[in-house]
Parts: structure tokens; sequence; C-alpha cells
């Protein structure tokens, strides 16, 4: 084979390799949505639709349980869910707490034209903090499964408004996530997940996979429970490794690993656990204001 002939195979090569990895990133942020059928008066809870304005004018679909003078709860779904996939922990949290469940931004209700798998949803977030601040809802915690989970560590690591962290399954590097689902690539995936964050750049202007949700967990000091499956097949148990190395240096994280379940089958339980870790976690907020002590937080950077 010439020269010249190996450089036009090894040319297509690339090219097809760009066309392809194009493809996944679109298909990655814009992938078809989870409908969930269930709503609110299916399980007797009374809310109010609401709707909170992103930084970039995108209009995000909510729910809001009000509770006047109790902490609120943001609870945030999985990719590529809706709101209503946890209005089962809704109703189990809203006897004692504001509940305000949200679309991320281009699932159900909400609009935007894509998922930035949580690179602008950090901005989203710090919207529904807003919304609940205007509302008194206040201290507030924040509950994300899987993509939430990782939003919730990524926003709490900027924003000292939020006070408790739950995350059930929730990624620790999204660009360690894609050379785990292209590991069938071998050694390819690299430069193939490279193009895909060079994608991300091009259409939202930045590397979506920084920075990591196990580098800013590292940063963190308020309360964390962090609930992973040994058996999950979607986000591999290694990356729940990851966060409880990141969270080692934090007291005040907590650790909950099952050895059976897979990705999103939470115990029959969970809701009432949910409710004790921010009981526990929202309730010494109030005590240590109480007391005139300073809270512990990540300082903010709005």
């Amino acid at each position: 084979m010439s020269l010249v002939k190996l450089l036009l195979y090894a040319g297509g090569l690339v090219l097809a390799g760009l066309v392809v990895s194009l493809a996944s990133f679109w298909l990655a942020v814009r992938p078809p949505r989870l409908a969930i059928p269930e709503r609110p008066a299916d399980y007797r809870l009374p809310v109010e639709n609401v709707t909170i304005l992103a930084k970039d004018g995108t209009r995000l679909a909510g729910w809001f349980v009000p509770r006047p003078g109790a902490p609120a709860i943001v609870l945030l779904h999985g990719y590529p869910a809706e709101k209503a996939d946890l209005l089962p922990l809704a109703t189990a949290l809203a006897p004692e707490f504001a509940t305000l469940l949200v679309d991320q931004r281009y699932f159900g209700d909400s609009e935007g034209r894509a998922t930035t798998l949580g690179y602008r949803e950090r901005g989203d977030l710090e919207r529904m903090l807003d919304f609940l601040e205007a509302r008194g809802a206040k201290p507030v915690g924040v509950f994300g499964f899987s993509l939430g989970g990782a939003v919730a560590l990524l926003t709490a690591a900027e924003d000292a408004r939020v006070r408790a962290v739950a995350a059930y399954a929730p990624f620790s590097d999204l660009r360690a996530l894609g050379h785990e689902m292209y590991g069938w690539m071998w050694l390819a995936r690299y430069p193939f997940v490279l193009a895909i964050r060079l994608w991300s750049r091009l259409f939202f202007g930045a590397d979506i996979t920084r920075p990591s949700p196990a580098e800013t967990a590292a940063r963190l000091t308020v309360p964390v429970l962090l609930v992973h499956s040994r058996g999950d097949e979607q986000i591999a148990f290694r990356h729940a490794e990851r966060l409880q190395a990141a969270l080692a240096g934090n007291r005040q994280a907590e650790l909950e690993f099952m050895e059976r379940g897979r990705h999103g089958e939470l115990p029959r339980d969970f809701g009432a656990r949910l409710a004790r870790f921010f009981r526990g976690a929202l309730g010494s907020m109030q005590e240590r204001r109480g007391r005139g002590e300073p809270s512990q937080g990540a300082p903010s950077q709005k």
C-alpha cells in the first residue's frame, strides 16, 4: 500500500470516528425521554405547579409542596426520567419538609434543547434554591438520583445554601463513565471519549465532564448520605468507591452500600431512611442557627 493510500485510509478512519463520536454525543445529550405516567393526585399529594426560570431563560417545570416553617428538600430525578419518578419519595418527605420536585432541563415538562449532564444543571439547581429562598423555605437539603445526585454534589460545593446532600447511585466522574460505556472499543475508547468532550466544547462552550462530582465532593463539609448498590448495572460500584475516598475527610458523611439491587431499585424503607437523614442534618443546622453558631459549608460563589 502506497503512502498516499495509507494516509487516505487513516484519514477516512479519523473522519468516521468523528462522525460516530458526534452521533454518540448527540444521543447522550438528547436521549429518548422516559415518560412516567404517575401524577401527584395518584399519591394524594397536594402540589403547586411552579415554573422556575433558569439563567439562560429555560423554563423548568416543578411541583412544590409548601410547609411553612419547615426545612425544604429538592428532589432531582435521574437520566432520562422526570420528576414524577420521585413521587413516592416526595410522599414520604412531604409530611415533614417543604418539598420541591423539578424536571431537569430537556426532560419531562421542562424546556431545553438538550441535557448537559450536570454542566448547566448546577445553575438550574441554584435557581431552585432562589425559589425556595423567596418562599422562606430553609434550610435546604437536596436529594438526587443518578444524574440528580451528581448535580447535587457539584452544586453543594459552589452554593452554601445546600446544607445537606443525599445522593443515590451518582457517577463520580463523567469522563470515567464514558470510558466504561465504550470499554468494548479497547484503547480506542480514550480518543473517542476525547472527541465527545471536544463536541461538548463546540456545542456548550465547555468540557462538561469538569469538574467531576468526586472533585467537588472532596470539598464538602456538610452532611452527605451516599447510597449505592454493588450490583448496579449502569453506574458501576467503583464510582461509589471513588466518592467514598473523596468524602474521607468529611466527618458528616454517611455511606450505605447494598450487596444487591439494580440501578434505581430503592429499598422499601428508603423514604423513611431519607427522612431520618434530613431530619438529623437540617434539624441540627436549625439548632446551630438558634445558638448563633456559624453554619458549615462551602463558600458561595454565586
